[in-house]
């Protein structure tokens, strides 16, 4: 079922309006050669890292160079490939020009310097900052993005943990400037009892304020970069990943609404698991028939409110999606519509 857009001026004859027919695939995403960043979320167990491989796999075939990076702490990266990957690029196997990390934004926010490095009284100033709710998971998201920029990949797919860390990191310009606020207002009320504040807290060295709001600064005009990039639909989209189900839908609902506030371009909808019946079989499977009615109530519904998206309905397989071929055949569905 192929849904029809009809673009044109609004308030003219239907006769000048244009009609756009959107494919139920990815090809959008693969002729795009301006993307730089594609986000893949959705709510957890709908096959996000089934869905970002192999869309990174696809992308591999006609850019020249791809990165996939997993966001998620469950690390379910490394398994799809059947290959181990760290928090460094490491070249899938298989492929010359695709390469794949895992981080975890919470748990390494200790080894980000928040670019601190030599100031007098960094480690206050880290804690003080990490005293700010949300503001370590932002800054550590920060410092990875200030990393991956320097790799010159031509395009970056983010395998990301369940919408409500996806819905977090979207958050990270505004987190930092709110924390950035709160510094600044505290260095206003204190003013030069930084020093007598860090000894009650531990001693050391004295903070160097000049050089930690410079710091802080620096970051904030980098977040600000990358939040202008998000916005820029040339170079950043996001794709929904969900099942045909209740709470999937409203997940996907959500995090398409939360995404269109944060001027977030999405215009790609993936529905995994989907099962097509078995009109071939003699006795046709009653679960399976139970299946295919309770699936087609919600996929109606998510044809109805995403009627100007991409939406691509990927089957429900009898063996798991993991390694370079199960990948390779899976992710063609994604630019090819499934036909049973």
């Amino acid at each position: 079922r192929w849904w029809v857009a009809v673009v044109g001026s609004g308030g003219g004859n239907m006769a000048d309006d244009e009609a756009v027919e959107l494919e139920p695939t990815i090809q959008n995403l693969l002729d795009q050669q301006s993307l730089k960043w594609i986000f893949v979320g959705g709510k957890g167990g709908v096959g996000k890292t089934t869905t970002s491989s192999c869309i990174a796999v696809e992308l591999s075939r006609v850019r020249g160079s791809v990165l996939i990076i997993s966001t998620d702490p469950a690390h379910n990266l490394s398994d799809a490939f059947n290959q181990k990957f760290t928090k460094e690029p490491t070249k899938v196997n298989g492929f010359e020009n695709l390469h794949a990390m895992e981080i975890d934004p919470e748990s390494d926010v200790d080894k980000f310097s928040m670019g601190l490095e030599g100031v007098a009284g960094a480690e206050f100033i880290k804690d003080l900052m990490k005293s700010m709710p949300g503001i370590d998971e932002a800054m550590s998201f920060a410092e990875m993005l200030k990393l991956v920029q320097t790799m010159e990949f031509d395009v970056i797919v983010f395998d990301t943990a369940p919408t409500g860390h996806t819905l977090r990191l979207l958050q990270l310009p505004a987190t930092i400037e709110k924390g950035l606020g709160k510094f600044a207002e505290m260095k206003s009320k204190f003013g030069g009892m930084f020093g007598g504040l860090q000894q009650m807290m531990g001693g050391g060295a004295v903070p160097d304020e000049a050089a930690m709001t410079n710091s802080l600064e620096q970051s904030k005009r980098m977040i600000e970069e990358v939040n202008l990039q998000f916005k820029n639909p040339d170079l950043t989209t996001f794709v929904c990943v969900m099942i045909p189900e209740f709470l999937s839908l409203y997940e996907t609902e959500r995090l398409v609404q939360e995404l269109t506030e944060r001027d977030i371009e999405t215009h790609n909808i993936v529905i995994n698991q989907v099962v097509f019946p078995d009109k071939t079989a003699e006795s046709p499977c009653k679960l399976c028939q139970a299946r295919v009615k309770m699936q087609q109530k919600y996929i109606d519904q998510a044809l109805i409110l995403y009627e100007d998206f991409h939406v691509v309905k990927m089957p429900l397989l009898p063996n798991e999606v993991r390694g370079q071929q199960a990948l390779n055949d899976f992710a063609k569905m994604l630019r090819t519509p499934y036909a049973p």
